[in-house]
């Protein structure tokens, strides 16, 4: 028995995603309902959740802020840019 659902995705996501599911002979419902399947049996999400692509990690921002910064000439060249707490106290210390 199969039951009827409605779902909204942006048209282009859609458009993209058909294309390369037919690619690979698969349709859209029929992804979803393997999608679907997969997420009962192995009672978790069944594919690796990503970032979009070109998007930067947290610390790549981070990175990318601090290399702007460093240009900008907010932060010295020779600053030594600690990321661990313990690390910052014990240069302090020395």
């Amino acid at each position: 028995m199969s039951a009827a659902t409605t779902m909204r995705f942006d048209e282009v996501d859609k458009i993209e995603a058909t294309d390369l599911l037919k690619s690979m002979g698969i349709s859209f419902n029929g992804y979803l309902a393997m999608a679907v399947k997969q997420l009962i049996n192995q009672r978790r999400i069944p594919f690796e959740i990503v970032p979009p692509r070109n998007v930067p990690t947290e610390e790549t921002r981070m990175a990318m802020l601090r290399a702007e910064a460093k240009a900008a000439g907010l932060i010295p060249d020779n600053d030594p840019g600690f990321t661990d707490p313990d690390e910052f106290f014990a240069s302090l210390e020395a």
